[in-house]
C-alpha cells in the first residue's frame, strides 16, 4: 500500500454509541477497498476490526483498530474506536491523531448517550466531521425522523447530502442531492433546499447568488460544501446499511471528496522537516512483543534508525517499520508525513511519547486520559502467578494507560483502576491470555481514615524495671481536631525541662508511629493536633525509646476520649442520563447516602446529575447504573474529599473490620 502522498491520506476516526455499527461500516470499507476477500462479521467473529478475543466474545470493540482502505487513489486510514464508555481512553487516543471523524448513528435507536458524548469530544477538538445513519434497512426506521433527531441534538448545521431510495428492507441504494436533479425536485426537494441554504451561508458570493434566486452549480455546491465541512459550519449526513454494504461506497466517496488530508490541516506548530512522531497506541503482543503505533507529523519516518524519546530523555533504536492493517502489519520502507505506522520492541517508549531528533528535539502534545474510578483488588492464584504478577500488571498499564496500576498504602492491596467494571475485568482477562498470569479479583477494602471530633488531655507513664537500667518516660499530651486535610501538627509547650529537650523528638516519633494504625479500627489517623504539655523524666532510666513508647501509647489512649470519628472517601458523580430516567437514578442514589448537588439540562432531552456519594456505596455503581437504565446512561466519578461516617455506619464498619482481623488471625 505504498505510494500515497500526504495529500492522498485521510485519517478518519469512527465514533458513536456502542452497537451503532461503526465496526460493520469499517469492515465493509475494508472489503470494498479490496483489502480482504470476504466481508468481516462482528457477530460471526470474523471482523477485520474486532479481532481481539475479548472483542469477539463480547461482539463489541474494546480497542481502536486501524483499517487502511484505499479508495479513489486515496488511502483512508479508518480508526475504529470503541463506543462503550469503559474504553474512552482508546477513543481519545484515536481522536488525538485523526484529522476528521464520522459519527455513526443507529437508525433504530436514534441519538444515544454515546453519540452525545462523542459529539462533545468532537466539539472540543474542532474536528471536521460527517454523520452516517446506519442500519436503515432494519424495521421501524425512518431516515427523515432520525435526521430531525440529529438536528435537534447537534444543530441545524447537520444537513443530509443524500437520501435513501426506500425504507427498511426496500433500502438498496442512496441518491445524491447534489448530482441527482430528479431528487432535487422530487422527494428530496425540501432537503435539497436546506442543503443549498447551508452551503450558501458559508460564502458571501454564494449567498448573494442564492438570495438573488440564481441556482448554484454542482461544482459550486461541492466546493462550498467542502469549505463548510472544513470550517465546521456544515456536517453532512449520509445513509448506510453496512451489513448489506449499501451506501458505504458513497460514504467513502464523501470521505475522499469532503474531509481534509493531513496536508490541509496544521495540527501542530513544528519547524519544516523536523522529526516529530507521536505514539498514540501501545499493544502487547505475546508473539512479537510490544507494538507501538505512531503518526508522523514531521519528516517521513524510516526504519533502522535511531530516534530520541523526548519524554523519557532516552534514545530508541528502531528496526523494521510497518503499516498497520487490522490485526496484521505490512512491512514498508517509509511512513510519509501524515500517515500511520507501527514499530515493535521499543524499550522505554509509551503511549503519548514523542520520537524526535536529539539535535533538534520537538515535543508533541500527549493524550489526556480520563481519570479511572472503578477499582478491583487483584491477588495471584498461585505462587507462579505471584512471581510474574508485578511485571504483567506493568505491561498491562503500558498497553492501556487509562488503566492505573497501584498498591494502596493504607490497605496494602494491589489495585487495578479503570473506567468501569468491564474495562477492569477485560484487563484482568488480558493479563492471563497474553502473559499467562491468573489473577483473582475482589472489591478493594475502603481506605478509611480515623480522626477526632473533640479534645482530650491524656497522661501516660511508661515504667519498666527488669534489672540494670530500667525504662521511664512520662508524658502529658493534649489532642485537638484540625481542619480536614491539615494532616498532623505536633507542638511542645513543656516548661521547666520536665521533659528534657532531647527526648521531645522521640515523643513526636512515637505519636507519628501510632498514627499509622488508629485505635478505632486500625486505619491511619489524620487531622489531629498533638501538643506535649508536661511530663517527667528519670536521670538514669529515661531514654529516647522510653519516651517514644510513652508518646505512642498516650495517643492511642487519647483518641477514644476525644470523640473518635471514622472518615470515608467521598466520590463526585457526574451522571449523563435521559430525562425520563432521572427519577429512577435519584431514587437509587438516595439509597446510597448520596447528596444531590445539582441537575442541569443537556442536549437531546438528557440531564446531567451531579452528586456526592461515599465510595463504599458506589464501588459497583457502573453495574447498578447499567441495570437501572438498561445502558442508556453513563457516568464519571472523581475523588471529592474525605467525609465523616455516620455513627450507625461507623459501628458497622468497625465490627466488620474486627471480624476480618479475627478471621485472619
Amino acid at each position: 500500500m505504498a505510494g500515497f502522498t500526504t495529500a492522498q491520506i485521510r485519517n478518519v476516526v469512527f465514533l458513536g454509541h456502542s452497537g451503532s455499527g461503526k465496526t460493520s461500516i469499517a469492515d465493509s470499507m475494508f472489503h470494498l477497498a479490496g483489502e480482504t476477500t470476504r466481508l468481516g462479521s462482528v457477530t460471526g467473529g470474523t471482523s477485520d476490526s474486532d479481532f481481539e478475543p475479548e472483542e469477539q466474545r463480547r461482539q463489541s470493540s474494546v480497542t481502536t483498530a486501524i483499517l487502511p482502505s484505499p479508495w479513489k487513489n486515496t488511502k483512508i486510514n479508518v480508526l475504529d474506536a470503541p463506543g462503550y464508555a469503559d474504553f474512552a481512553g482508546e477513543m481519545l487516543s484515536a481522536l488525538r491523531v485523526a484529522d476528521a471523524a464520522v459519527l455513526v448513528i443507529s437508525a433504530p435507536s436514534g441519538v444515544e448517550v454515546g453519540a452525545l458524548q462523542a459529539w462533545e469530544r468532537l466539539e472540543e477538538s474542532s474536528l471536521p466531521r460527517m454523520v452516517a445513519i446506519n442500519k436503515l434497512d432494519r424495521e421501524n426506521t425512518d431516515f427523515n425522523q432520525v435526521v430531525e433527531e440529529i438536528s435537534e441534538a447537534f444543530g441545524r448545521k447537520c444537513v443530509p447530502i443524500q437520501i435513501p431510495n426506500g425504507v427498511e428492507a426496500a433500502f438498496t441504494a442512496v441518491g445524491s442531492l447534489i448530482s441527482d436533479s430528479a431528487l432535487q425536485e422530487g422527494d428530496g426537494a425540501d432537503l435539497f433546499e436546506r442543503l443549498v441554504e447551508a452551503i450558501a451561508e458559508t460564502d458571501d458570493e454564494l449567498a448573494e447568488k442564492y438570495l438573488e434566486g440564481e441556482s448554484l452549480t454542482p461544482e459550486e455546491l461541492i466546493s462550498g460544501l467542502r469549505s463548510g465541512v472544513a470550517s465546521g459550519e456544515i456536517v453532512p449526513v449520509l445513509a448506510t446499511a453496512a451489513l448489506e454494504e449499501v451506501g458505504v461506497s458513497e460514504l467513502m466517496d464523501a470521505i475522499v471528496d469532503l474531509l481534509p488530508s493531513p496536508a490541509d490541516v496544521d495540527p501542530v506548530d513544528i519547524p519544516d522537516d523536523a522529526v516529530a512522531n507521536l505514539v498514540f497506541k501501545t499493544s502487547a503482543d505475546p508473539f512479537v512483543g510490544k507494538l507501538s503505533y505512531f503518526r508522523v507529523y514531521g519528516a517521513p519516518f524510516t526504519g533502522n534508525s535511531e530516534f530520541y524519546n523526548v519524554n523519557k530523555d532516552e534514545s530508541e533504536r528502531v528496526g523494521q517499520v510497518s503499516a498497520p492493517k487490522g490485526k496484521e502489519t505490512e512491512n514498508t520502507d517509509e511512513v510519509v508525513t501524515g500517515d500511520i505506522g507501527v514499530i515493535s520492541r521499543l524499550d522505554v517508549t509509551g503511549t503519548g511519547d514523542t520520537l524526535t531528533d536529539k539535535a533538534e528535539p520537538v515535543t508533541l502534545d500527549g493524550i489526556d486520559m480520563p481519570e479511572p474510578f472503578y477499582a478491583l483488588a487483584v491477588t495471584p492464584k498461585t505462587q507462579a502467578d505471584l512471581d510474574k504478577m508485578s511485571d504483567s500488571l506493568s505491561r498491562l498499564g503500558e498497553e492501556d494507560p487509562s488503566l492505573h496500576i497501584s498498591r494502596d498504602p493504607v490497605t496494602a492491596e494491589s489495585i487495578i483502576r479503570g473506567l468501569g467494571d468491564v474495562h477492569v475485568e477485560i484487563g484482568v482477562e488480558r493479563v492471563e491470555r497474553k502473559f499467562g498470569v491468573a489473577l483473582e479479583t475482589s472489591l478493594p477494602r475502603i481506605a478509611y481514615m480515623e480522626t477526632i471530633g473533640g479534645s482530650a488531655r491524656v497522661e501516660y507513664r511508661h515504667k519498666k524495671q527488669s534489672g540494670g537500667h530500667g525504662q521511664y518516660g512520662h508524658v502529658v499530651i493534649e489532642l485537638n481536631p484540625l481542619t480536614r486535610g491539615d494532616g498532623f501538627v505536633f507542638d511542645s509547650k513543656v516548661v521547666g525541662g520536665n521533659v528534657p529537650r532531647e527526648y521531645i523528638p522521640a515523643v513526636e516519633k512515637g505519636v507519628v508511629k501510632s498514627m499509622e494504625e488508629g485505635p478505632v479500627a486500625g486505619f491511619p489517623v489524620v487531622d489531629v493536633g498533638v501538643t506535649l504539655v508536661d511530663g517527667s523524666s528519670h536521670s538514669v532510666d529515661s531514654s529516647g525509646m522510653a519516651f517514644e513508647i510513652a508518646g505512642g501509647f498516650a495517643l492511642r489512649q487519647g483518641i477514644p476520649q476525644a470523640h473518635p470519628v471514622l472518615l470515608e472517601p467521598v466520590m463526585h458523580l457526574r451522571i449523563f442520563a435521559p430525562d425520563d430516567l432521572t427519577g429512577d437514578i435519584i431514587s437509587d442514589l438516595n439509597t446510597k447516602r448520596a447528596q444531590i448537588q445539582g441537575m442541569n439540562p443537556a442536549a437531546n432531552r438528557h440531564t446531567i446529575i451531579e452528586a456526592d456519594a461515599p465510595l463504599a456505596m458506589v464501588q459497583r455503581y457502573a453495574t447498578d447504573l447499567r441495570a437501572i437504565t438498561a445502558g442508556r446512561a453513563s457516568f464519571e466519578a472523581t475523588f471529592a474529599r474525605y467525609g465523616e461516617v455516620p455513627q450507625q455506619e461507623m459501628d458497622k464498619v468497625v465490627q466488620q473490620y474486627k471480624k476480618e482481623e479475627v478471621a485472619v488471625t
